[in-house]
């Protein structure tokens, strides 16, 4: 885990958000998906930075980066 991001059982139902706030990383990453840039974001959400945003990246890029198919599914 990234030092910016916690995931807690009592902060926003235990899901991932940037430390110390209760913006979650799927919104972050949400938005990114949907055309929003750094800049809208970052307006959107005074209280966190460039580098949380990143770290919101970097967690949703090793959840995806599985060596395995889940399940036994094949491709």
């Amino acid at each position: 885990m990234n030092e910016r991001l916690q995931i807690h059982p009592t902060v926003c139902h235990g899901k991932p958000v940037i430390r110390g706030t209760r913006v979650l990383v799927s919104t972050l990453l949400g938005a990114l998906s949907a055309g929003d840039s750094f800049e809208t974001v970052l307006e959107d959400y005074p209280n966190i930075t460039k580098e949380d945003i990143d770290a919101a990246l970097e967690f949703a890029s090793r959840l995806s980066d599985y060596q395995e198919a889940p399940y036994g599914l094949a491709s």
